[in-house]
């Protein structure tokens, strides 16, 4: 019996803590069969989830125009799987150009992503199909149909779906993970050794999911050879990775370039293994 009451306390608990981490407000894009996401509809919802039933309202809105409908919406939740039905349009704007379809819509939140994905058909509307996209953030639905927020974040999603970004959520999650390591140059040497790529296009990614982050590149050398050739091949190893990013996309004004020859040692110069430590190249966020 405790056994029971346990695994019991096990199962509700896990349901609660999925139903926490899916209620909220999302927003996203509903995008017809047929069609690409930069001429899907912009889409949000906002709801709550208790025992497995999914209560709130959804709001559609045309792009870059002030038409929008609100929309009751109900449904169940099991794991990270949401089904859910428009039933009542409560809001609407007063066009009478614009046909307002009730949805039938069925998520799943990839945990990789952070994204809500899924499908949807209308129930009252004919050969009304396609897809949805959905990222969470921390706001509310307006429930006022006379105004629209500006379509610069609908904008921002196509760049990041075209990308092949993650959700915020979960770039945010990279950015305070990400570890910064030294880039090692064999020695007089200013050509980037292949093992360091997959650290360089993770850096990239990094700096790419977030608009207003930049990147600091530093060169260092060893203490051989003078101080104005190690200045000068410190800049090269500096230049040697900011054309590696600038390769891969990355645009030259999210870089910052510095270079500091022998002056910044991280360990003594009178070992090889101190050496090789120095001939480096060193990242920081700005």
């Amino acid at each position: 019996m405790f056994r029971i009451i346990l695994w019991l306390i096990i199962i509700v608990g896990t349901h609660t803590a999925v139903a926490q981490k899916l209620a909220g407000f999302w927003r996203g894009s509903m995008i017809q069969n047929g069609q690409t996401i930069d001429k899907g509809v912009p889409f949000m919802l906002e709801f709550s989830i208790a025992g497995g039933t999914i209560d709130g309202f959804s709001r559609d809105e045309l792009y870059n125009s002030q038409h929008c409908a609100i929309k009751k919406l109900s449904g169940t939740s099991s794991g990270n799987n949401l089904n859910f039905k428009q039933t009542v349009i409560t809001k609407k704007s007063a066009s009478t150009k614009v046909s307002w379809c009730k949805m039938e819509v069925n998520l799943t939140y990839n945990e990789t992503t952070g994204y809500l994905e899924g499908t949807y058909k209308s129930t009252d509307c004919r050969n009304v199909s396609g897809t949805v996209i959905l990222y969470r953030i921390d706001s509310k639905l307006s429930m006022d149909v006379k105004q629209n927020d500006a379509h610069h974040w609908y904008d921002a999603l196509v760049k990041d779906i075209g990308k092949g970004l993650f959700a915020p959520e979960i770039r945010r999650k990279e950015l305070e993970n990400f570890k910064f390591k030294p880039v090692f140059f064999d020695y007089d040497k200013h050509e980037i050794k292949p093992e360091f790529h997959p650290f360089l296009n993770e850096m990239i990614k990094i700096v790419e999911s977030h608009s207003d982050l930049r990147v600091r590149v530093t060169g260092h050398t060893d203490a051989d050879g003078s101080d104005e050739y190690n200045i000068d091949l410190s800049k090269r190893r500096a230049q040697a990775i900011v054309d590696y990013f600038v390769s891969k996309g990355l645009s030259k004004d999210r870089l910052v370039f510095d270079f500091k020859g022998e002056k910044e040692p991280v360990e003594s110069n009178q070992t090889d293994e101190g050496k090789q430590r120095n001939r480096r190249v060193d990242f920081n966020f700005i």
